[in-house]
């Protein structure tokens, strides 16, 4: 039976209205973690980005231009990478707007999205879908229990 790893989380904000803590995030990230079965160790890489520069990334290694919430590129062990989630703020900040829920919500959504991806659930088939649901709606339970939302904050602009 495996033990739990616990990925080293590493992020880069490069969302300047944005701001949080890492130690939010290290906690939030323990918390997810701990609810699969996976082998991934490393570095975690997040990358919070403004819709531009995430379609961008998205059009060069996706061939697709159009805006999205999360991007993830999987685990390297040569690298010793435990993968990369690349987050569009702006695209949280409609998404949440829409929604009327919280911007940490939708922030911790895409995060818990992007590892669900890192650790072999896939959303590309409709049942696929229905299981990353259900597995994205337990993850948001869990950390709404615990209140370990990360400390996400936005400056006025």
């Amino acid at each position: 039976m495996s033990t739990h790893h616990q990925p080293k989380v590493e992020s880069s904000n490069l969302y300047p209205a944005l701001s949080f803590t890492e130690s939010s995030l290290a906690i939030f990230f323990s918390h997810v973690f701990s609810l699969h079965q996976h082998e991934i160790k490393g570095s975690l890489s997040l990358a919070f980005l403004a819709k531009k520069e995430h379609s961008e990334i998205h059009g060069r290694f996706l061939q697709d231009y159009r805006p999205t919430d999360v991007i993830t590129f999987p685990a390297d062990e040569i690298e010793e990478s435990a993968g990369e989630i690349l987050i569009s703020v702006d695209q949280a900040i409609l998404e949440s707007c829409d929604r009327a829920i919280p911007l940490a919500e939708e922030l911790s959504l895409y995060l818990i999205h992007g590892w669900l991806h890192l650790i072999g659930f896939d959303d590309i088939e409709e049942s696929d879908r229905k299981i990353m649901r259900r597995e994205e709606k337990s993850a948001m339970d869990h950390i709404r229990e615990l209140g370990a939302w990360p400390d996400f904050l936005l400056a006025r602009t």
